[in-house]
């Protein structure tokens, strides 16, 4: 299974909180092919710091990439065809950034992991479990 992280998601995983599900820890460190993570996280987290919305992220905000690889997770970019999909695809969802990540993931065909359940209307995989 090849997964996109959410940026909530990257950023408990990546803080090890306990928001995060012990079960998608283990999927991503045990059983996923691939995780990735994309472009549009790296950019949704450094403009949330900027505005003072996002503390306890300097890790990432210093060494993004350098935290996703001793995280064993990989960069998406972001391509002419998740932008373009992004821009057209209902439903009238407002944040450009939960747009791109669900374009890539139906262009990619990755499982979305996320916990944010207003997703699914745009026809996405979407993995949490709680539990």
């Amino acid at each position: 299974m090849r997964l996109l992280l959410d940026t909530h998601a990257l950023i408990w995983f990546m803080e090890g909180s306990g928001r995060f599900p012990a079960r998608m820890k283990a999927l991503i460190e045990n059983e996923a092919e691939r995780t990735f993570v994309s472009a549009a996280s790296a950019w949704e987290i450094a403009t949330k710091h900027r505005l003072g919305k996002l503390a306890g992220v300097e890790p990432l905000i210093t060494d993004f990439s350098g935290e996703l690889e001793r995280g064993g997770l990989y960069d998406l970019p972001i391509g002419i065809r998740h932008a373009s999909l992004a821009g057209t695809m209902p439903p009238d969802h407002k944040d450009p950034f939960d747009r791109i990540l669900c374009a890539q993931a139906l262009v990619e065909d990755l499982v979305l992991v996320s916990a944010d359940k207003a997703l699914d209307a745009f026809g996405v995989i979407r993995l949490w479990d709680a539990a």
